[in-house]
């Protein structure tokens, strides 16, 4: 039987572990959209940082593999895009793969247009040789927000996570797990901040085809009944699994991190209404006292080790907490 993986996660005494600081003027505001990955010796951690004027660049830090939470600020790894590009204002949601060789660099990207969801319009592409120094592969996105059959007139999209996959015959090709942003400007939270998951398929990382939804808010569940998104996907024991941010009337309209499972990576299970919330903010706890989201997962060898942002979109910066996996 499908069961969830019933995370439940213990906090980090000394979060915020990476917030905002003025002696770094690219982040001095925010530091949100934490993607985690190990590579050699150590760890890093791709995440924007949001500067005084309201602008986001993609940014790295590093940390040793004995320290997960003691992160070095390296550089600013993406700058924005031309003026009127699509990502003019802000990068954000950076997802990192190694792909043909490459490193691949997606991300997201706003214009700075007062069109609420629909400002971020494109996801786009940075490749590198060592994964940190990155070149646009284009200045136009290589995927847009009207690709799927529900939605065809829709703009809004941003990132998520990607998997791979190996064929029975060995062939590899890729899933990315990404937002449809549907939400348009309005004073009722539901319209405004409404949000779909959605998968596309590729076989070099470049071009991305067959965009299905995959998940969607419900309407009976508090927790995620106005919007899904942030799918961030893994495979375990033959299995797939999933956090994402969910915007629920519980909170008055502010994200929870909950979880969800499936045989295929397209049909998932979220349990009963609620069952599924693994993480809340704690009002308790003053730099998440308003929300938490944006998940970013590592496994380690005694369970798994979650970075997420909370209070502001990451105005407090970027916090972890670590879990062992039961399932019930």
């Amino acid at each position: 039987m499908l069961k969830l993986a019933r995370l439940h996660w213990q906090r980090e005494a000394q979060n915020p572990i990476l917030a905002p600081d003025p002696r770094f003027p690219q982040e001095a505001a925010r530091c949100m959209n934490p993607f985690i990955m190990r590579l050699d010796d150590e760890y890093r951690l791709y995440y924007s940082g949001g500067d005084a004027e309201g602008r986001q660049r993609i940014c790295l830090a590093t940390a040793p593999l004995d320290a997960p939470t003691t992160f070095t600020r390296r550089s600013v790894v993406l700058e924005l895009g031309m003026a009127d590009a699509f990502d003019s204002t802000w990068c954000v949601l950076p997802c990192v793969r190694r792909i043909a060789g490459q490193w691949h660099l997606y991300y997201s990207g706003m214009a700075g247009t007062d069109r609420g969801l629909q400002s971020f319009w494109g996801i786009g592409l940075a490749i590198s040789d060592d994964g940190l120094h990155f070149e646009r592969y284009a200045t136009d996105p290589i995927i847009t927000g009207n690709l799927t059959a529900e939605y065809p007139q829709n703009r809004g999209i941003a990132g998520g996570s990607i998997i791979e996959e190996t064929s029975a015959d060995g062939v590899t090709s890729y899933r990315m797990y990404y937002t449809l942003s549907v939400g348009v400007p309005s004073d009722n939270v539901a319209i405004a901040q409404e949000k779909h998951c959605v998968v596309c398929h590729s076989h070099d990382g470049l071009h991305w085809t067959d965009h299905r939804l995959i998940l969607s808010p419900r309407h009976d569940a508090p927790n995620d009944d106005i919007a899904v998104a942030t799918p961030v996907v893994w495979r375990e024991d033959g299995l797939y699994r999933m956090l994402y941010s969910g915007i629920g009337t519980r909170w008055g309209g502010n994200y929870g991190i909950s979880e969800a499972v499936s045989f295929d990576g397209y049909a998932w299970r979220r349990g009963e209404p609620g069952e599924n919330l693994c993480l809340e903010y704690r009002p308790d706890i003053a730099w998440e006292a308003g929300m938490v989201e944006y998940p970013a997962i590592l496994s380690e060898a005694n369970g798994y080790r979650l970075y997420y942002c909370a209070t502001g979109y990451g105005a407090t910066g970027i916090g972890t907490a670590t879990a062992s996996i039961t399932r019930e």
